[in-house]
């Protein structure tokens, strides 16, 4: 006759005195729990069963061991936030999407002529003959060329995704050409924390130039510049301009791209802003950063460095050494 003995699984339940006060109990070196799933014919049960027992026992007693409380949160509570972050990836990539398909196929596409030459004439590939173009296209134009640069010191270094193979510079550098319908699906792919600067990394390119608080000034001047300029556009400009947007790809396209850009910037100042620790004393520009363009070219401006970051970060450590 097979008889099956079974021992009962405790966690943290107090060890067992001897009838005998005199004898006092040899001192064990605590042991966790042990499980031999191979003998059971539902191993995944039982370890829910078990790290749900584990989970009781430290909620009515206090655990002396804080990196138990942490396994057991990776083990059995982490599919919120990443569930929450899956969702919104997945939000983000329908947007895009959804944006793509309107650009190429429901857009206003009466002068597809008249933007090639817009186009040249923007670039200045096409001389003086003549036509004076739109201050508000002009404007929106030259913009839409320091947008790129303004992602550019927001996601290097810190929108460089840590988990997974994805670089940022290729979207950055596409960007430069497509805006923010490049960046949005870097957007998705993006997991935090970022990567570790390296000291080193900071004297290279691209980040010694992106840190340079004379590029920051440069960006800030000539948007001030671009911005007042579209604001001294008299009705008949601004009149003309929607004229465009309703007829023209190039300009109904390129404004949506402005507010997309716009829209995502103040994520980013808040993502770079938190990054460099700099929550408490820069927190007065985050919703400044909500001012297209301009508040986020302000906040790179008056942002510490990864240097001085670094600095003031090594300092409480060599007090406590």
């Amino acid at each position: 006759m097979f008889v099956h003995t079974t021992t009962p699984i405790s966690c943290n339940f107090p060890p067992l005195h001897s009838q005998n006060p005199k004898l006092k109990p040899a001192s064990i070196p605590p042991r966790s729990p042990q499980i031999n799933y191979a003998r059971t014919k539902f191993p995944h049960l039982t370890k829910r069963i078990y790290l749900q027992t584990c989970r009781n026992s430290l909620e009515t007693q206090k655990s002396q061991s804080p990196n138990l409380e942490k396994e057991m949160k990776i083990d059995g509570g982490g599919d919120g936030g990443g569930g929450g972050g899956r969702t919104t990836s997945f939000l983000i990539f329908l947007l895009w999407g959804g944006l793509m398909y309107y650009v190429f196929n429901l857009a206003p596409n009466q002068t597809p002529s008249t933007d090639m030459y817009l186009v040249k004439k923007l670039c200045y590939l096409i001389g003086e003959d003549g036509f004076q173009l739109n201050p508000v296209i002009v404007s929106l134009w030259n913009i839409m060329g320091f947008w790129p640069l303004i992602y550019s010191m927001l996601l290097i270094p810190s929108g460089r995704s840590s988990k997974g193979s994805v670089p940022v510079s290729p979207f950055l550098v596409l960007s430069f050409f497509l805006g923010a319908y490049a960046l949005i699906p870097y957007f998705v792919l993006w997991r935090p924390p970022p990567l570790p600067t390296e000291e080193s990394e900071l004297k290279k390119w691209p980040l010694n130039f992106l840190e340079s608080k004379l590029t920051a000034g440069v960006i800030f001047a000539v948007g001030f510049g671009l911005i007042v300029n579209t604001g001294l556009a008299t009705g008949d400009n601004w009149k003309e301009y929607f004229q465009y947007f309703g007829g023209s790809r190039l300009i109904h396209a390129t404004s949506i791209d402005f507010a997309l850009l716009s829209s995502f910037a103040p994520f980013w100042v808040y993502n770079d802003m938190t990054n460099r620790k700099w929550t408490d004393k820069g927190f007065w520009l985050l919703p400044l950063s909500v001012v297209p363009f301009l508040g986020p070219a302000l906040y790179v401006l008056l942002r510490p460095s990864l240097s001085a970051v670094a600095a003031s970060s090594s300092v409480p450590a060599l007090k406590e050494e």
